[in-house]
């Protein structure tokens, strides 16, 4: 069954079509059964992160052109957008594809290790919706597995460069040392997490978390000994705020224009740093061109990326040659997988041919007929009933003119390769 991926990524579409493109975690079960039904597909499961949207799918070669069709236009992308910025690969291509994303050789920042768990987070959603058969979960599996070696084996993680990690070095260079600095963090999952940790080794002065659910601020901020509030009480404390980073799952800014005006205001023009990390943003674009204020998007991180990056590009090398293998490895195992199908669906009708036949053979035998003859009837019976289909497909081919097909038979029934079959008295003798 041949396999897709396809999306979106921050290689291929600015920040803005990306907003358009991305899944909400909640929304993955419904969309993995919008995409199966609008498809026809068979498994599929759906990512979404800051820097990509994707479907990694199994089915019919026109059900993942469907899907790629129904995914693309979930987005508003017309077929021009669709052909610039989207990207498509299919059978070894995909299975590569993935592999290089779980071990973060696609990210934004090489190697990052985040990508890991949205992955999981994707395959366990998609799975409770009934997505994800043998193909899809094998591969995942197998991805996951990679991911553990080229971690372990080539030290890609190594000084993290991780997008919260950019963000806590950048506020030091604006700021030099931020000892006596307050920074406040706009939600609180587990990018917020980190970069709490990254500013507290950096020595901030206060960390301040404010998120839509209080209690879930409070928990987080017991964990960092940092201060806790709720999106409510934002305005208020964001003129003592020298950083806010943002990072929140809501579809519309939570940062307005007239607040961050209002803020720097009331800081009588002290500068402010901001990052926002949202897709869709958190904070009104329009806050760039303020005077005093540095606002960079999850983009703009790209530029200050290059610390570590040598040896991380040492390290993606040696990660490239083990994905290599890993793909052959699996594609070995679904050729494989689809033999063994075809090998099951070959044992079972011959086993219902034996039983049918050898049932209407005790029959006869019952009644008193023939031995010998009715022994011939069944293996004569058996043969026609094994022979009959194949048969009428190669005839079929022949007339046909499909080549390929009878040079598969030719030498799947070439006798001459297979060892002379034993006389069944002297099988019972062995």
């Amino acid at each position: 069954m041949p396999i897709l991926a396809l999306g979106i990524s921050h290689h291929t579409a600015p920040l803005a079509m990306r907003e358009r493109m991305a899944i909400a975690r909640d929304q993955y079960a419904d969309h993995v059964h919008q995409v199966r039904q609008a498809a026809g597909l068979e498994e599929a499961i759906v990512v979404s992160t800051c820097n990509r949207t994707e479907l990694y799918a199994s089915g019919p070669l026109d059900a993942l052109d469907r899907a790629a069709e129904w995914l693309l236009s979930s987005g508003d992308l017309d077929a021009e957008q669709a052909a610039t910025h989207s990207y498509r690969y299919e059978g070894a291509n995909a299975v590569e594809h993935l592999f290089r994303v779980a071990c973060g050789l696609d990210s934004l920042v090489l190697g990052e290790p985040q990508i890991l768990g949205q992955l999981k987070e994707a395959w366990t959603a998609a799975r409770e919706a009934d997505g994800v058969g043998k193909v899809m979960d094998r591969l995942f599996q197998r991805a996951f597995a990679v991911s553990k070696q080229v971690r372990t084996q080539t030290g890609i993680n190594e000084h993290p460069v991780s997008v919260a990690y950019i963000t806590a070095i950048l506020a030091r260079q604006i700021f030099g040392k931020l000892e006596q600095k307050t920074v406040l963090l706009v939600g609180a999952g587990e990018m917020m997490t980190l970069c709490a940790q990254h500013f507290q080794q950096q020595g901030v002065g206060q960390l301040i978390i404010a998120n839509r659910s209080p209690e879930r601020a409070q928990e987080l901020a017991a964990t960092l000994d940092a201060a806790a509030m709720g999106l409510d009480r934002l305005p208020a404390h964001l003129p003592a705020a020298d950083v806010v980073i943002s990072s929140t799952s809501a579809s519309e800014p939570v940062i307005a224009l007239e607040t961050v005006q209002a803020a720097i205001k009331a800081r009588r023009r002290d500068p402010v740093f901001m990052v926002d990390l949202g897709v869709p943003r958190d904070i009104d674009p329009r806050v760039a061109a303020l005077n005093d204020v540095y606002l960079y998007t999850i983009d703009d991180l790209r530029q200050v990326a290059d610390e570590s990056l040598n040896r991380r590009q040492r390290a993606a090398r040696e990660a490239e040659s083990t994905i290599s293998a890993e793909v052959h490895g699996y594609l070995r195992w679904l050729r494989g997988a689809r033999a063994a199908d075809s090998l099951r669906l070959l044992r079972q009708q011959a086993e219902l041919n034996n039983a049918a036949l050898t049932e209407r053979a005790l029959r006869q035998l019952r009644a008193g007929g023939d031995a010998e003859a009715i022994i011939q009837q069944l293996g004569h019976s058996l043969t026609q009933r094994m022979l009959h289909g194949p048969s009428t497909r190669l005839r079929q081919a022949a007339e046909e003119q499909e080549d390929t097909i009878l040079q598969a038979a030719a030498w799947l029934f070439d006798s001459s390769a297979e060892e002379p079959l034993q006389d069944p008295d002297q099988e019972e003798d062995a």
